[in-house]
């Protein structure tokens, strides 16, 4: 029997409906619940053969025990390795080398030293920084927001270079990146899910959060085809099986704003009934597809920049 289980903190109705949709396509040998740890012992597998994670992110003894269960052999999806060295800002920069457009960005040391550090730690950074020359290359109105995590926490608008300092003053030990503002027409997220299924949304980040998925615009079929060649793109490098990648279009051009989510929202609440039953679906198909495919040894996803780099 080859089990499939999903990691989760108080997130119900995806997990749920996952659980529920893997076990009704009565796949012979395949059975999915929630997954249980009663004791984690170095080089012990897990007991699954494919394990989605949607909680370590907040939680740092699962993510060093999904990283146990992926050396003995378990499909962590998304890769725990990679999850735990990528951050938004490497993301950005690396969609410079492959041509995908992105919001001009800077990363700012933290307001705060770091604990158990000192200014003689910070040897190598000039102080002050080049305020003006960021500024200038950002522009205002920019947004600030943490070069790691998401969920729109500790997320700015600022107008000014008096603003930046103000809000900058309260951001303590959170190292943060001044994003230029994309004011755009459209914008769409879009779930990836395999590395080759995708759901383009129209969304609306203007809107209350249960009305975002509520926009008044749509694709045409060329801009669908270029959007789903990006998204598709953007997770090829990073390797992700399960994200969601945010697209807003200035001038008609896609630029990725938020690429980063592998735990996505896929709330039924907040997607709605028709994005809700996609995920689902698709979600518990590629499980399927992982389990069965799953004979041991390496599982995990990994990105064409690790792949290309680790050929060198």
């Amino acid at each position: 029997m080859k089990k499939i289980g999903i990691l989760h903190g108080k997130e119900r109705s995806f997990p749920e409906a996952f659980v529920n949709r893997v076990n009704s396509k009565n796949i012979e040998g395949i059975i999915a619940e929630p997954v249980k740890i009663e004791k984690a012992l170095q080089g012990v597998g897990s007991g699954y053969s494919v394990i989605i994670d949607r909680i370590s992110q907040d939680v740092p003894f699962y993510r060093t025990w999904l990283k146990n269960a992926a050396l003995t052999g378990t499909a962590v999806i998304n890769n725990p390795f990679w999850w735990s060295a990528d951050d938004k800002y490497f993301n950005n920069c690396l969609m410079t080398q492959i041509g995908v457009p992105v919001p001009k960005t800077a990363i700012l040391p933290s307001n705060e030293m770091p604990d158990d550090t000192s200014a003689d730690s910070f040897s190598n950074l000039s102080y002050p920084l080049d305020w003006q020359g960021i500024f200038d290359e950002v522009g205002f109105p920019t947004y600030m927001k943490p070069f790691a995590g998401g969920g729109w926490k500790n997320v700015y608008k600022l107008n000014t270079m008096e603003e930046f300092f103000e809000k900058h003053n309260e951001t303590g030990q959170l190292v943060m990146l001044l994003q230029e503002e994309i004011v755009f027409e459209e914008y769409y997220r879009c779930y990836c899910i395999g590395g080759k299924h995708v759901r383009i949304m129209p969304y609306e980040p203007r809107n209350p959060h249960h009305l975002r998925y509520k926009a008044d615009f749509a694709p045409t079929e060329e801009k669908l085809k270029e959007m789903t060649e990006i998204v598709l793109k953007i997770n090829k490098y990073l390797g992700y099986d399960f994200n969601t990648v945010e697209l807003a279009l200035r001038d008609g051009i896609p630029y990725a704003i938020d690429f980063c989510n592998p735990a996505p929202d896929a709330d039924v609440a907040s997607v709605g009934a028709e994005n809700f039953e996609w995920v689902v679906e698709t979600a518990a198909s590629f499980a399927i597809e992982k389990a069965l495919a799953n004979n041991g040894g390496d599982n995990l996803t990994w990105g064409e920049y690790v792949k290309q780099s680790a050929g060198k």
